[in-house]
Protein backbone atom coordinates (compact mmCIF):
# COMPACT_ATOMS: atom_id res chain seq x y z
CA UNK A 1 0.00 0.00 0.00
CA UNK A 2 1.42 3.12 -1.34
CA UNK A 3 0.71 6.14 1.39
CA UNK A 4 0.57 9.59 -0.71
CA UNK A 5 1.49 13.10 1.21
CA UNK A 6 -0.72 15.00 2.74
CA UNK A 7 0.35 18.65 2.90
CA UNK A 8 -2.94 19.83 4.46
CA UNK A 9 -6.54 20.76 3.85
CA UNK A 10 -7.65 23.79 1.97
CA UNK A 11 -11.72 24.44 2.48
CA UNK A 12 -11.78 20.46 3.71
CA UNK A 13 -10.04 19.11 0.89
CA UNK A 14 -6.87 17.30 1.49
CA UNK A 15 -3.65 18.74 -0.30
CA UNK A 16 -1.74 15.58 -1.42
CA UNK A 17 0.16 15.58 -4.93
CA UNK A 18 -2.44 14.32 -6.93
CA UNK A 19 -4.30 17.56 -6.34
CA UNK A 20 -1.49 20.04 -6.15
CA UNK A 21 -0.26 18.36 -10.19
CA UNK A 22 -4.41 18.71 -10.82
CA UNK A 23 -4.21 22.25 -10.20
CA UNK A 24 -0.30 23.20 -11.67
CA UNK A 25 -1.93 21.67 -14.52
CA UNK A 26 -5.08 24.06 -14.88
CA UNK A 27 -2.66 27.01 -13.87
CA UNK A 28 -0.55 26.10 -16.87
CA UNK A 29 -3.40 26.32 -19.26
CA UNK A 30 -4.76 29.59 -18.11
CA UNK A 31 -7.90 30.81 -16.37
CA UNK A 32 -10.52 33.12 -17.58
CA UNK A 33 -10.06 36.69 -16.50
CA UNK A 34 -13.66 36.70 -15.23
CA UNK A 35 -12.92 33.77 -12.91
CA UNK A 36 -9.97 35.75 -11.12
CA UNK A 37 -10.26 37.48 -8.17
CA UNK A 38 -8.84 41.45 -7.99
CA UNK A 39 -7.14 41.70 -4.91
CA UNK A 40 -7.23 44.43 -2.65
CA UNK A 41 -9.56 47.65 -2.05
CA UNK A 42 -11.34 48.47 -5.16
CA UNK A 43 -10.44 52.15 -6.55
CA UNK A 44 -12.18 55.25 -5.26
CA UNK A 45 -12.11 57.06 -8.20
CA UNK A 46 -10.71 57.12 -11.87
CA UNK A 47 -7.25 56.32 -10.48
CA UNK A 48 -5.77 55.27 -6.81
CA UNK A 49 -6.60 56.94 -3.74
CA UNK A 50 -3.88 58.58 -1.56
CA UNK A 51 -3.84 57.90 1.43
CA UNK A 52 -3.57 61.11 4.26
CA UNK A 53 -3.18 60.48 7.85
CA UNK A 54 -4.62 62.65 9.95
CA UNK A 55 -3.94 63.57 13.89
CA UNK A 56 -7.11 63.97 16.22
CA UNK A 57 -7.83 64.97 20.09
CA UNK A 58 -9.65 62.33 21.39
CA UNK A 59 -12.98 64.17 21.50
CA UNK A 60 -12.84 64.69 17.64
CA UNK A 61 -11.95 60.80 17.22
CA UNK A 62 -14.50 59.76 19.66
CA UNK A 63 -17.47 61.53 17.38
CA UNK A 64 -16.16 60.87 14.49
CA UNK A 65 -16.12 56.92 15.54
CA UNK A 66 -20.04 57.78 17.27
CA UNK A 67 -20.94 59.37 13.96
CA UNK A 68 -19.67 56.11 11.39
CA UNK A 69 -21.48 54.02 14.18
CA UNK A 70 -24.74 55.53 13.16
CA UNK A 71 -24.44 55.76 9.98
CA UNK A 72 -22.86 52.03 9.71
CA UNK A 73 -20.46 53.52 7.01
CA UNK A 74 -16.45 53.81 7.75
CA UNK A 75 -14.88 56.48 9.64
CA UNK A 76 -12.70 57.33 6.85
CA UNK A 77 -16.12 57.25 4.06
CA UNK A 78 -17.35 59.83 6.60
CA UNK A 79 -13.99 62.15 6.53
CA UNK A 80 -14.57 62.23 2.58
CA UNK A 81 -17.59 63.14 2.59
CA UNK A 82 -17.41 65.90 5.18
CA UNK A 83 -13.90 67.22 3.58
CA UNK A 84 -16.43 67.42 0.19
CA UNK A 85 -19.06 69.45 1.70
CA UNK A 86 -15.75 71.69 3.68
CA UNK A 87 -14.09 72.09 0.30
CA UNK A 88 -17.17 72.95 -2.19
CA UNK A 89 -17.72 76.22 0.00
Amino acid sequence: MVKTKSYGTSGGVEITDAVLKRLADKAEVGFEDARLRRRGRPPLGGAAAKVTQVRLPPELSAALAERAERDRTAPSKVIREALREYLSR
